[in-house]
């Protein structure tokens, strides 16, 4: 997929952008994780490969369609990676490595996951998807379309602290 520009633009039209990005993958049948690591690669200038998205695709339905941990929340970890993952071997000390882990890495990625489990009181798909009843059903296609909008924004607004 072609890049998206977003030179100039505020955190907030970049998060409308990613909100949209995302939406339009799962239109076309990208599952809620691939559908927001999709947009990071269109917004980031990244060297990965775009084979990377399969990385995403176990992630869907709460994990392999279990239901379990919101494939949007876990796309949202995974794509904020990109821009605040680390390289595990850039510290010789395996006790510095730890320290920039714990203070430096899980800080932000744990602030940005209680916010999104703040503004849905849950990150389990199935506490999100069984108010709509059927899983294949409008309404909960309708849900998780708006879900990962928000996670997908929620990611870059944390992507540019």
């Amino acid at each position: 997929m072609p890049k998206v520009s977003t030179e100039g633009k505020t955190v907030e039209e970049k998060m409308a952008m990613a909100a949209e990005i995302s939406k339009g993958y799962f239109r076309v049948g990208l599952n809620c994780s691939e559908c927001i690591l999709r947009t990071f690669l269109d917004m980031h200038d990244t060297d990965l490969p775009e084979s990377i998205i399969r990385l995403a695709s176990g992630f869907g339905g709460g994990m392999g369609h279990t239901k379990n941990t919101c494939g949007a929340i876990t796309g949202a970890v995974l794509a904020l990676g990109i821009e605040k993952g680390r390289d595990p071997f850039d510290r010789e000390d395996v006790s510095e490595r730890i320290k920039y882990l714990q203070g430096s890495i899980y800080p932000i990625f744990g602030e940005m996951v209680n916010e999104m489990k703040e503004e849905y009181g849950t990150l389990i798909c199935s506490e999100l998807s069984d108010p709509f009843g059927d899983f294949e059903c409008k309404a909960r296609k309708k849900n998780c379309m708006q879900m990962i909008a928000y996670c997908a924004s929620i990611a870059e607004k944390y992507a540019n602290k």
